[in-house]
């Protein structure tokens, strides 16, 4: 496991930012061993990701050619999109090796001699 958090991720930013992501890294620790505070967590930057990007960020890109390039050139020097990826399951559920599948959800097929229409007898 690698220790939370990267070092290297604040080196660039504007105080006001380098800050933020202080209070972010703080409120993740303070959640340390908690997955659903964490999840809790990760849905709100997830939510702010999205509004921001849906507001802010869209009336925000370029209109002509040159703020258009500064941007692509930013992109290309400093990383691409932002963008939040979601966990798949079966990351998830590598960590349940153990996991019993016919336990968890049973079938829900009845067996032949159990099988009869709503109201009839045996």
């Amino acid at each position: 496991m690698t220790d939370y958090p990267p070092g290297d991720r604040r080196d660039s930013l504007p105080q006001d930012l380098n800050q933020l992501s202080h209070l972010i890294d703080q409120a993740a620790l303070d959640r340390k061993g908690s997955s659903t505070e964490l999840l809790a967590l990760l849905r709100l930057l997830e939510r702010c990701h999205r509004d921001i990007c849906e507001t802010l960020f869209y009336d925000a890109l370029p209109d002509n050619r040159q703020h258009l390039y500064a941007l692509l050139r930013d992109i290309e020097i400093n990383g691409g999109w932002p963008y939040i990826q979601r966990m798949k399951l079966q990351a998830l559920l590598a960590n349940l090796p153990d996991l019993d599948f016919e336990v968890l959800f049973p079938p829900r097929v009845l067996p032949l001699e159990d099988d009869q229409f709503p109201g009839e007898g045996k």
